[in-house]
């Protein structure tokens, strides 16, 4: 494994680890400031992701009011060909605020990264269906995805 490859796993760890202590600005750092989070199964009820460092902190920053406390497992983690591009398959397991119960759902996700080694797309793939369960929103997601 290349030096480069090693660094942008250990970013991708560094990311997971900050979601973990609920720190945007740890998360913001993280990322270029012409960057890219993409959140392609969004199904017209999630947040579509965040452009630029700035909005990758405006995205993050109120999501933990939500919750008492997150966990990462990261089952497989690649680096990729040019070994500026990371793979990760991993589940998460999310403890709602007021007793309303866990979010658990799994996860893939990729990051690529610039020669500074910050992130400049990070694309996070999840069961939509898993997801409005878990928040509520499963008649939102049913109504914004009828044809």
């Amino acid at each position: 494994m290349t030096t480069l490859a090693k660094i942008n796993k250990q970013s991708v760890h560094n990311f997971f680890a900050a979601l973990e202590a609920e720190n945007p600005e740890a998360i913001a750092a993280l990322f270029a400031e012409k960057s890219e989070h993409i959140n392609p199964y969004h199904s017209g009820v999630f947040p579509t992701g965040a452009i630029n460092r700035e909005g990758v902190y405006a995205y993050w920053a109120p999501t933990f009011g939500n919750f008492d406390g997150i966990k990462f497992e990261i089952h497989e983690l690649y680096a990729m060909e040019g070994d500026d591009k990371i793979f990760v398959r991993y589940s998460g397991k999310i403890k709602l605020k007021n007793n309303a119960g866990w979010y658990n759902n799994d996860y893939y996700s990729t990051f690529k990264f610039n020669e500074s080694g910050k992130i400049i797309e990070y694309v996070e793939i999840f069961n939509p269906v898993v997801a409005a369960k878990g928040f509520g929103l499963l008649e939102q997601l049913v109504a914004a995805n009828q044809a």
